[in-house]
């Protein structure tokens, strides 16, 4: 297993720097931007290039009208608990809005059963290395994507990438993470609207906190035959 590094420019202003595995660099790069608030949909994007090395992304926006002017200049990055060294450069494009509730979905034990059952049997860079994360996007009991990276916030941003590519409304899906669950990952998911978060792993209290405000369903410690349900 190889790191691979990608820079990402935003209207050729370089804007984020990736470490990741070098699959689904576009679902990465779609995921990225709609979780770090940078756009709001796909019509967002007028299109996409990435260098046949996957070394570097170009991405141009439909509103040019953000550049640098719109940065601050006491623009200070918040250090995410990802551990891959993915950087946010500057703040030229960020909208930083406030998150809204989210509206619950009806959900079934077995749908997150399903998930856990296709992480274990379905991951086989981790099954070669442990050193990867997984994620999961399925809408009840039908999973429609999942993917591997070195870090969870990655694999995250890849399903959400995924979704934004094929038109699926994220609104009626739910996510299943690999790794632990705190604040950043919680709030990639209440951003882009996802009503259910479920992982293997443990959640923070503060990432609780944030589920029960923004009524997001989290569950974790999610197994083949048990789960632990912390905010409905």
């Amino acid at each position: 297993m190889n790191e691979h590094m990608m820079d990402v420019y935003i209207n050729d202003h370089l804007t984020m720097k990736l470490v990741c595995l070098p699959q689904h660099l576009t679902e990465l790069v779609l995921g990225r931007l709609l979780t770090e608030q940078i756009i709001t949909s796909s019509e967002d994007v007028d299109h996409i290039y990435i260098c046949e090395y996957g070394k570097r992304a170009k991405v141009y926006l439909k509103n040019s009208a953000r550049s640098t002017q719109s940065s601050s200049d006491a623009f200070v990055e918040v250090t995410p608990t990802c551990c891959t060294g993915n950087h946010i450069l500057n703040d030229y494009f960020v909208t930083s809005k406030e998150p809204q509730s989210l509206t619950p979905i009806f959900w079934k034990p077995e749908w997150i059963f399903h998930m856990a059952d296709a992480f274990a049997d379905g991951s086989p860079l981790h099954g070669i290395t442990f050193a990867t994360h997984s994620c999961i996007l399925a809408q009840k009991d039908h999973i429609l994507f999942s993917c591997e990276d070195i870090g969870r916030h990655n694999a995250l941003d890849k399903v959400i990438g995924y979704a934004l590519r094929h038109n699926i409304d994220l609104h009626q899906c739910m996510v299943y993470s690999s790794g632990r669950i705190p604040t950043d990952m919680t709030l990639k998911v209440i951003h882009v609207g996802i009503p259910i978060l479920s992982s293997k792993a443990s959640p923070t209290s503060e990432a609780i906190d944030l589920a029960k405000k923004y009524h997001l369903t989290l569950i974790c410690a999610a197994r083949r035959d048990r789960m632990k349900v912390f905010t409905k």
